[in-house]
């Protein structure tokens, strides 16, 4: 058996997946680390479900609601993740063509959209949820105050809204 002890450069494709995150004012950890907890939380309600059911034929009446909810946070979260690195969904044929400058502008206006839209929405649902608290709405399954719920929505998106504000900035500093 022969033992190969040179080093030998490897040809490494471009991954985007590996690609370096740029420097923001607050990390990106922050996303990440939510990403974790929450599929973490999803996966232990569902497994947990799953053992009820098996040996008791019930099941938790709760898990759908929280689930549901998990999942929307888990959008907002990666929605977030996806608008600071720059990921976030757009025509990449228009996006990525032309000049540097045609580039970086039309980064700056897409952030700027996305600052725009996602400061409406947390506008906007600010106002749902002072109805579901005013009114005392309660969730339909398990019957707890439906602002705990909706609370999530205007907070993530003045999250995705700074995300957006922070890459609005950068591509702006861009030589």
């Amino acid at each position: 058996m022969s033992h190969h002890t040179e080093s030998t450069p490897a040809i490494v494709e471009e991954d985007p997946t590996l690609v370096q995150d740029e420097d923001t004012l607050v990390p990106l950890k922050i996303e990440d680390w939510l990403t974790v907890i929450v599929m973490g939380l999803l996966s232990l309600i569902t497994f947990a479900n799953v053992i009820v059911r098996y040996f008791t034929d019930q099941s938790f009446a709760w898990t759908e609601e929280f689930s549901v909810f998990l999942m929307i946070v888990l959008a907002l979260v990666a929605g977030s993740a996806s608008v600071a690195r720059n990921r976030q969904i757009r025509i990449e044929y228009f996006a990525d063509s032309g000049s540097e400058k045609r580039q970086r502008v039309l980064a700056r206006f897409g952030a700027i959209m996305v600052f725009l839209l996602f400061a409406l929405i947390a506008v906007l649902s600010a106002r749902v949820v002072w109805d579901d608290f005013r009114f005392g709405e309660t969730s339909p399954g398990i019957g707890v105050p439906q602002w705990w719920y909706t609370i999530w929505l205007p907070v993530m998106s003045v999250a995705i809204a700074g995300r957006a504000l922070g890459l609005f900035i950068r591509r702006g500093r861009q030589p």
